[in-house]
């Protein structure tokens, strides 16, 4: 039931695991929020680091019915891995990008303006079928999208080329620049703008399959944003998008990774001992040390030196000194793990580990960052508690397949 990158024998200096059962948990609740809306799970990023193709397949057995990427290639990968029957949108594009590969992968793919639209139709003539093309609108955000006085002139042309045959125009779309932010005067005001624009063209005739605003905490706390679908993202991986809005138990998620390490080292060392690079931090005593063999390169971040919260031995510790590219230095006040315990660096809080948002809190970042950045090196292990219930269920009842060789 499980999945790594190292034979289930090795042990591991480091794991990430990703508990799908949650993630599956996270879309139905992000479904059971969508006030009937259709549900887009974004896994970008190789799914804010889950690890997207199992993330993608769990979420779409939960009921998601679109996959959303950044990039086309992450797109074009989910196509090659067999994602074949799901529509997948993509939305961050440069001059000269795949376009003719995403047309012919049936990806549905974002225009912001008219550089873009005529790339992607000259594209559809070469590959001679039609683009899936979904127009961004800028409501407010002042990133991609097109602006509100460029819009009639986008509108028109994608018309024509619609008219042409050379694209479908699948859908409307615009992004939230402060809905983690509850009460903030720019949601109202880009609601408003993006019904105005959605107007506007569907005015002149454009008649998309989905129009879509909201983000992960749109989607969960703002139902007069849902239109016809929701993307969301960081709120499948059990993380709140932002503590304002509440704790992830709160917004009814789950988080569904847990990093966690080795010790490789616990050793006595006298009072006044410097420890790691610059001696930021010196012992107050005679006290035992412990190695845990990941660093920056790893993806925890050096900004939390002095203050990443461990759980060793059921007692939370606090990194000591610098956190050093492989390693860093927790300070055990005397307690003498074995070397090999097992040390959480955050996770649900269950077992009263930390979580990401701590780990955000001692860096001076976002819980997003925290589990985006955990590097390839630290391997994915996949544990599906309902696909093992399951797999007990059928033995249980006679079943001939053996559930531990069951792929989870």
């Amino acid at each position: 039931m499980t999945e790594t990158a190292s034979p289930p024998s090795a042990p591991l200096r480091a794991r990430a695991e990703i508990d799908l059962a949650a993630l599956r948990a996270n879309v139905r609740t992000v479904r059971a929020k969508a006030s009937g809306a259709a549900v887009m799970a974004v896994v970008k990023s190789d799914a804010y680091g889950h690890g997207a193709l199992r993330c993608a397949r769990a979420a779409l057995a939960a009921g998601a019915t679109w996959l959303g990427t950044a990039t086309p290639e992450e797109a074009l990968a989910l196509r090659a891995a067999g994602l074949r029957d799901v529509r997948i949108m993509c939305w961050l594009w440069v001059p000269g990008g795949p376009w003719r590969e995403a047309i012919e992968a049936d990806l549905d793919v974002s225009v912001s303006g008219l550089w873009a639209l005529r790339e992607v139709v000259g594209a559809a003539r070469a590959a001679g079928r039609p683009a899936r093309v979904q127009l961004k609108a800028d409501t407010g955000l002042g990133r991609g999208g097109c602006q509100p006085g460029d819009w009639a002139e986008l509108v028109a042309e994608a018309l024509n080329a619609e008219r042409e045959g050379l694209i479908r125009i699948t859908g409307l779309w615009s992004h939230f620049a402060c809905a983690d932010e509850p009460g903030h005067p720019s949601v109202a005001a880009q609601l408003t703008g993006f019904r105005e624009m959605v107007a506007h063209a569907e005015g002149r005739g454009v008649r998309p399959e989905v129009r879509h605003i909201a983000n992960s905490p749109a989607a969960l706390t703002l139902p007069e944003s849902h239109f016809d679908l929701v993307r969301a993202g960081i709120a499948l991986y059990g993380v709140s998008p932002s503590p304002e809005l509440g704790t992830p138990a709160e917004l009814g998620l789950r988080p569904v990774m847990t990093l966690s390490a080795s010790l490789a080292l616990v050793k006595h060392v006298p009072g006044g001992h410097g420890v790691s690079y610059g001696h930021h931090y010196t012992t107050a005593g005679d006290t035992t040390l412990a190695l845990i063999p990941v660093g920056y390169a790893d993806g925890v971040p050096r900004q939390a030196s002095g203050a990443g919260p461990v759980l060793v031995g059921g007692k939370w510790r606090t990194a000591a000194g610098r956190i050093a590219m492989d390693q860093f230095v927790v300070d055990l006040g005397g307690d003498e793990p074995e070397a090999g315990a097992e040390a959480v660096l955050f996770g649900p809080g269950d077992r009263g580990e930390p979580t990401a948002q701590d780990w955000a809190n001692a860096a001076g970042t976002i819980a997003y960052e925290i589990v985006t950045r955990i590097g390839a090196r630290v391997p994915r292990v996949y544990v599906d508690a309902e696909a093992d219930a399951g797999a007990d269920a059928e033995a249980d009842a006679g079943a001939e397949a053996d559930a531990d060789g069951q792929d989870g």
